[in-house]
């Protein structure tokens, strides 16, 4: 009598990861053909194998390198960390153990005195428990798997560039009066990475699609919600990754990097030419005396 395989799907259904069956997947072990998903690939010689296979001994495996080119992690230890940092932060806003206005994307304060840092420091920050709550169980639910494909320095790297696109988004299209802060422009680059990196890969991204445009409508429906860090992020996040995904072989760390370096000097770019807006509007209003973007 035959053993039912515990990843079968019922006709008609989408296959699913045999070590995780709430996960769809459309990519199989190259050895044994059972589903596998994102956490649990392992690049072989010739696709993907899954870690049994590997285990026993009975595939070639190429050590250590995924199909972009990055050292494969054995952990996520990256997402864990943004996600810790997240909630240490949050209950230190919870407890007044800091003033979190003097680090939040508040467009004024960066024209007016030069507070650039703002434009990193917001994205750790949180206005309440559904706030992180909700961006958290997506960095959770995302993180883990581009973080196994582009290993950790990549990931790292995507994360606070596409949260930088979402601050300079709000900085320019923002009201200078307004404070936003949150990582939902860093989670929306994510959003944007799995739909460049799912087309490079074959992965289907339908779902992704789905998500992004359900919180985009959110974004325009729900008051206080920051849009346009959300666009931004998104924006930037797809441009990151088709720089990490599609960058040639050979050279390809180098390509990766300048890309990367490009993106950051183009954001710097468009942080200076709205600083100089902002502070010449201050002025006109009378709110700033002295230039002080230097």
């Amino acid at each position: 009598m035959s053993t039912p395989d515990p990843a079968a799907s019922p006709a008609g259904a989408p296959p699913v990861c045999y070590r995780h069956p709430d996960r769809e997947t459309y990519i199989r072990c190259t050895r044994c053909e059972r589903p596998i998903c994102p956490d649990c690939m392992i690049s072989a010689a010739v696709g993907f194998q899954c870690p049994e296979c590997v285990a026993e001994g009975n595939a070639s495996v190429r050590p250590v390198r995924s199909r972009l080119g990055a050292k494969v992690p054995t952990k996520p230890y990256v997402t864990y960390t943004l996600i810790g940092l997240c909630a240490l932060l949050f209950a230190g806003q919870t407890l007044n153990a800091f003033t979190d206005s003097s680090f939040t994307m508040w467009p004024v304060f960066v024209a007016g005195n030069d507070e650039y840092y703002r434009l990193l420091t917001s994205m750790f920050l949180h206005g309440s428990i559904l706030h992180i709550g909700f961006n958290m169980l997506v960095l959770y639910s995302l993180g883990p798997a581009l973080e196994n494909l582009l290993g950790h320095v990549r990931f790292a790297a995507l994360y606070v560039i596409a949260g930088l696109g979402g601050s300079v988004a709000s900085f320019w299209f923002t009201d200078f009066r307004v404070q936003s802060l949150g990582a939902s422009g860093a989670i929306f680059g994510l959003f944007g990475a799995w739909v460049v990196i799912g087309r490079r890969l074959n992965i289907p991204i339908q779902q992704i699609l789905g998500l992004i445009a359900i919180n985009i409508v959110i974004g325009f429906l729900v008051p206080n919600v920051d849009w346009r860090a959300h666009l931004g992020g998104l924006v930037t996040g797809a441009i990151v990754a088709a720089i990490l995904a599609y960058a040639p072989a050979k050279g390809r760390v180098a390509y990766q990097v300048a890309g990367c370096a490009l993106v950051i000097a183009g954001l710097w770019v468009l942080v200076r030419v709205r600083d100089q807006q902002l502070t010449d509007e201050l002025v006109r209003l009378g709110l700033l005396a002295i230039h002080g973007g230097g």
